[in-house]
């Protein structure tokens, strides 16, 4: 807490290992004990939380989060092909992300224990834009595997199993291929610029468009459409948060 106030930091932004439940809870407390907005870039869940949206609402500190979508990843694309067989009335019946990787968060996330809130919120980013219960034997998204020669690069192997027009089979199939770190990268200065807007307007709190737009796992979530008008409306001020 010192430190950040020697500091002046503005904005702290938790980019730890997944599966940092304590450790991502306790700088979030030391972002409130020194005065400073909060981006929660983990599947950890902070932002979405009653008792920690509280914390911050009370201190006057907007908190975005939680868990880093991608500029364009697995999970963005992936919920945009959901939302799309379901605009066109295909029913979604099944589906798997797969993800493999070559960096250390992909060989943190060999420790499976480490996984439980990352597949919670992988998979609940993609089935809200789903107006059906999928069940769970029919969802499967996650990490898979590390590969070290992929270095910095992920790979990501989607599948969507519906049904169109007269019960016919329809079924999309993609890969996708990305480096890691500046996927996220962009995202992430974008989230803290719109914590320093709510800074320094004096509001505290989940910001709830930016969450949207940003996150896997916000307190509420828009289609992307939605959440990205919402973003413009805060930047604007039509809306507070």
């Amino acid at each position: 807490v010192a430190e950040l106030k020697a500091a002046r930091v503005d904005i702290v932004v938790c980019y730890l290992p997944v599966g940092s439940d304590a450790a991502a809870k306790y700088y979030a407390q030391c972002a409130i004990d020194a005065g400073c907005g909060f981006v929660n870039a983990l599947p950890v869940f902070i932002a979405g939380t009653p008792e920690w949206a509280k914390k911050f609402e009370d201190a006057g500190l907007p908190i975005v989060g939680d868990d880093i979508k991608s500029q364009v990843g697995a999970t963005i694309t992936h919920r945009v092909m959901a939302k799309l067989f379901e605009d066109r009335g295909v029913v979604l019946d099944r589906t798997y992300q797969l993800n493999v990787g070559g960096n250390m968060d992909f060989m943190n996330m060999l420790e499976r224990d480490r996984l439980e809130s990352k597949k919670i919120s992988k998979t609940q980013s993609v089935t809200s834009q789903v107006g059906h219960d999928l069940g769970a034997r029919n969802v499967h998204i996650g990490p898979s595997d590390y590969i070290a020669w992929l270095d910095d690069r992920k790979w990501a192997f989607v599948r969507l199993e519906g049904r169109a027009f007269g019960n016919v089979p329809l079924n999309l199939e993609y890969k996708l291929e990305v480096w890691d770190s500046p996927n996220s990268a962009g995202v992430i200065i974008d989230a803290v610029r719109a914590a320093k807007i709510a800074m320094d307007r004096g509001i505290g709190g989940p910001l709830l468009s930016a969450s949207s737009y940003f996150m896997k796992s916000p307190p509420i979530q828009y289609n992307d459409s939605q959440a990205k008008q919402a973003v413009e409306d805060f930047i604007t001020g039509a809306v507070e948060r």
